[in-house]
């Protein structure tokens, strides 16, 4: 089969044996897929990961355990985590943590920019009817906003700071302003201003942001090393720093005032697949302004070229133009 793999260098291959779905698995047609930073940072060296990469995806389910099933047919999303789901923290809700669990496209197991994939049948989500792929491949990084809700207990009186203008920056904004906070989105190109104001977020520019901890709740989405300084400073004393960026590299930083301050740091991953579903189903949030460009799989280092342009916002794969 076609697959975009990555095995020190990105490319592009046709002979990768189609997988064949282990008990309690299914095999999927993959439709859709979505670059996502974490696919670029892998190209640089993240987790040190070998083979086919990407997590975010939209597909039809073909085969169950090696036999036909009544999943078949079904239009579905994944959930990217694979645990053992025997070791106490699967039996406690916890399988993305898993000291053995396997990733999509990232650790220790194939990832979705092929024409198939294997899941274990407890990762999918049905596709509600009426949702085009386009907007479904977001359900995972959609997710992954929707978790910072889960960690933190954000109301209307809270003054919160969204910062990064990149995919996750936005998504995680349009979320935020479900819940009523006082929310600003700060963005470092004046061009995606009106992606996240024309959703009634209220933006800035990050140069304009005013000097000293005002926030009380600070999202850092920006994918820079960097930017954990800035939301330190940002945030008030006792306030809560929220870190969704991974970068492959570190940088020195000055952890002295999260002591002065007393400020909770929390580290925010993969999150919640029913309610980003039920959002994009809804239309409380609506994600087709941030698709950039659509390619397919046989343009993958256009498509990831395009990806790595700071101007660019989403890019997808589309695997059923083959």
């Amino acid at each position: 089969m076609q697959a975009i793999v990555f095995d020190g260098r990105l490319r592009l291959t046709g002979d990768r044996p189609k997988p064949v779905p282990a008990r309690g698995e299914v095999l999927i047609r993959i439709a859709m897929a979505g670059i996502c930073n974490t696919d670029m940072e892998i190209t640089k060296g993240y987790l040190g990961f070998r083979g086919i990469i990407g997590h975010e995806f939209t597909g039809v389910i073909e085969g169950q355990g090696g036999r036909a099933g009544r999943l078949v047919g079904k239009r579905v999303v994944g959930e990217i985590n694979c645990g053992c789901r025997r070791c106490d923290l699967c039996l406690g809700g916890l399988e993305k943590h898993c000291p053995h669990r396997t990733t999509i496209g990232i650790l220790g197991r194939d990832g979705a920019f092929a024409e198939y994939m294997t899941l274990p049948a407890g990762n999918l989500h049905e596709i509600p009817e009426g949702l085009s792929d386009e907007e479904a491949v977001f359900t995972e990084p959609l997710a992954a906003a929707f978790e910072i809700l889960e960690q933190v207990r954000i109301g209307p009186s809270d003054r919160v700071l969204v910062l990064g203008d990149g995919k996750l920056g936005l998504l995680s904004a349009l979320v935020l302003k479900l819940t009523g906070a006082r929310l600003t989105l700060a963005v470092k190109h004046p061009s995606k201003l009106g992606i996240a104001r024309d959703q009634g977020v209220p933006v800035t520019l990050a140069k304009d942001l005013p000097a000293g901890g005002t926030y009380d709740v600070v999202v850092e989405a920006t994918g820079s090393a960097q930017a954990f300084e800035t939301a330190m400073m940002l945030t008030r004393p006792r306030g809560i720093i929220v870190l969704k960026s991974t970068v492959a590299h570190g940088t020195p930083i000055n952890l002295a005032p999260l002591v002065i301050d007393e400020i909770t740091v929390i580290g925010s991953r993969c999150g919640p697949f029913k309610p980003a579903l039920k959002a994009l189903a809804r239309g409380l949030v609506d994600v087709r302004p941030l698709i950039s460009a659509v390619f397919p799989p046989g343009e993958a280092k256009k498509a990831f070229a395009a990806a790595r342009n700071r101007n660019n916002l989403k890019v997808l794969l589309d695997f059923r133009k083959g």
